[in-house]
């Protein structure tokens, strides 16, 4: 789920960087990140102190600066290559060859057979990829939708059942609740909860 996230979400993130770019109308736009005006102003500083020595400053042009989003694509774009690399490792495999970060998350995709198998290696990746899908959502200023269900939790007796539309989803908010299945997220992790995809929950439902 966090992996066909972020490759929804990556080329959004790039799109961001386009100088004078409008945030689309559905999305309002994030806040600036704290510290953000200090940072430009070093920034110019830093130029103007090279211009009067005949130089240019790496990338500095006046187009305004989206720094925080930088910051997350730099993030990501490093965090992808290096769980890639440690997915590799772990599995024993040869060490991966250079491509775009897209193409990466869908190698590690095509191994996540094999990494379940290993559960210090499943958790690794599931918390990292959530990491930066969250990472991502920040810099884009997305607002989940959640819906409330009627009803209550099948494994915690609650009534803390949300809908999550935009991952197609159901899920207990509650944070005791632990489900049967002794593999789940669930058991390990206090951030994580079961995860039903809406199949799973009309099937559970009737």
């Amino acid at each position: 789920m966090w992996i066909t996230q972020l490759l929804q979400q990556l080329p959004e993130l790039s799109a961001e960087l386009v100088p004078g770019r409008a945030a689309p109308a559905q999305r309002p736009s994030p806040p600036p990140p704290a510290g953000l005006g200090a940072r430009i102003r070093e920034e110019r500083e830093e130029a103007l102190l090279l211009q009067q020595h005949g130089l240019v400053a790496p990338g500095h042009s006046a187009a305004p600066l989206r720094l925080y989003v930088s910051d997350a694509l730099r993030d990501i774009s490093d965090g992808v290559v290096e769980l890639e690399e440690a997915v590799r490792d772990r599995l024993r495999l040869p060490r991966p060859r250079r491509a775009p970060v897209p193409e990466r998350l869908k190698r590690i995709a095509a191994l996540l057979d094999r990494v379940a198998a290993d559960p210090v290696l499943a958790a690794h990746v599931r918390d990292e990829t959530r990491r930066m899908a969250r990472r991502c959502a920040r810099a884009l200023g997305d607002t989940e939708t959640v819906v409330r269900i009627s009803g209550r939790c099948p494994w915690c007796d609650s009534v803390s059942l949300r809908a999550f539309p935009d991952r197609g989803a159901v899920l207990c908010v509650n944070p005791a609740c632990r489900c049967s299945e002794r593999d789940c997220g669930c058991h390990d992790d206090p951030a994580y909860r079961h995860t039903w995809d809406e199949r799973e929950w009309e099937a559970t439902a009737r």
